[in-house]
């Protein structure tokens, strides 16, 4: 048995009497904590979560940072954490500040799930089996993959902040396994889809569906979009400023998030009379000061696809062809499809990475990296000269 490992025993176990195990007593994991004279314990369902908790403490106690952990609940730290992040005290593991909407979600998540399983347990006591067990139960439960994640991700968020400040020791959310979410909002329209679907929308709504789909903007940034935003004469759009539901006008997603993006020929011709409004009145609201909803946008939108497919099978149907129906699409699908529009045209991809408002060129290159023209074809040419001048220096 590995030192500071050792498996527990019920009163009744006949290993007390020299006998075969016959309990579920778990396992107990020990570290010497030599600044306070005594000797720190911790209880394991499985023998290799002892392990796993000990290694880790050994190396917080070698880097001394290891100490008794806090008596804090989670419920406790989650609301601290909260109280924090919605201050600004707290930030992001870029160092931005937590959007309003995404604290909430959390909140939201962290009372519906987690609270009630984890709230009046110690934050030093949750187990990464314990958490293990959890996200099994919620997939068996049927909960989407993203839906899974997304209960999880406050609690990342909280240990990481209470483990660097001391208050516990390990990290119990590092290496759960969870459950891979497929993209469900990746469609992406061609440029002629894109006119047909913006066509069959009412002359109001094809302002905000054309800037989603030729300047890629989020759908915050949509709404909190200005007329004085919108530069004819540059041909130029100036994203700096976002839309909260229930705080208003807000900062971007990230710094990245301030910037000048082209506008486009195709567009300008979709935004009519756009420039004899006001300057700081909304480009897209209900009114000057209030943005659209983006509910009504979308179930509009969805209405009139409908009813514009219904035609066109009537139509299809007395000519006896195949009718040409329009795929209902989503605002943030307008966006991939913008991103999809830069890189065919050919666009730099640091560029792109700018247009689109992503903090760095890794995060273009993860999300839209499959789309790059000839990527496949340049690495095998590349990787085959390469294989093909090793061996001949090795000839």
């Amino acid at each position: 048995m590995a030192a500071g490992i050792r498996k527990r025993h019920s009163k009744g176990c006949r290993a007390r009497d020299g006998g075969r195990c016959n309990c579920n007593a778990g396992w107990e994991a020990s570290v010497f904590l030599v600044r306070e004279g005594r000797k720190l314990r911790r209880t394991f369902p499985r023998e290799s979560e002892a392990r796993m908790w000990r290694a880790d403490a050994l190396k917080a106690a070698n880097a001394g940072n290891l100490r008794t952990p806090s008596r804090m609940t989670v419920e406790q730290a989650c609301w601290l954490w909260l109280e924090g992040a919605r201050a600004g005290a707290v930030r992001d593991r870029s160092g931005h500040q937590y959007k309003p909407g995404t604290l909430r979600e959390y909140a939201r998540v962290l009372e519906l799930r987690v609270l009630p399983e984890f709230g009046h347990r110690r934050l030093a006591d949750v187990t990464r089996g314990e958490l293990q067990t959890f996200v099994d139960e919620l997939l068996g439960r049927g909960l989407a993959a993203s839906t899974i994640r997304n209960t999880i991700n406050p609690l990342q968020a909280i240990y990481r902040h209470v483990v660097r400040r001391d208050l516990v020791m390990v990290n119990p959310t590092r290496e759960v396994d969870l459950p891979a979410a497929r993209g469900m909002r990746d469609r992406i329209a061609t440029a002629a889809e894109a006119a047909r679907l913006l066509n069959a929308l009412s002359l109001p709504d094809r302002a905000i569906w054309a800037t989603a789909f030729f300047a890629g903007l989020r759908r915050g940034e949509l709404q909190a979009l200005r007329v004085g935003d919108i530069d004819l004469a540059r041909a130029e759009i100036r994203v700096h400023r976002s839309w909260d539901t229930y705080e208003g006008p807000v900062a971007p997603k990230s710094k990245a998030g301030v910037r000048t993006l082209p506008l486009l020929d195709v567009l300008r011709g979709y935004l009519g009379n756009i420039g004899q409004a006001a300057g700081d009145a909304l480009a897209f609201g209900r009114s000057p000061q209030n943005p659209f909803d983006a509910k009504t946008i979308n179930d509009r939108a969805y209405r009139a696809w409908a009813a514009w497919n219904k035609k066109e099978k009537e139509a299809a149907e007395g000519e006896s062809r195949e009718p040409r129906e329009l795929q209902p699409i989503t605002l943030h699908e307008c966006r991939h499809t913008f991103a999809s529009l830069l890189i065919d045209a050919g666009v730099n991809p640091k560029a792109i990475q700018e247009f689109m408002g992503h903090a760095t060129i890794e995060e273009t290159f993860s999300r839209y990296g499959h789309l790059m023209p000839g990527a496949r074809k340049q690495a095998r040419a590349l990787v085959d000269a390469y294989i093909a001048a090793a061996l001949k220096d090795a000839a």
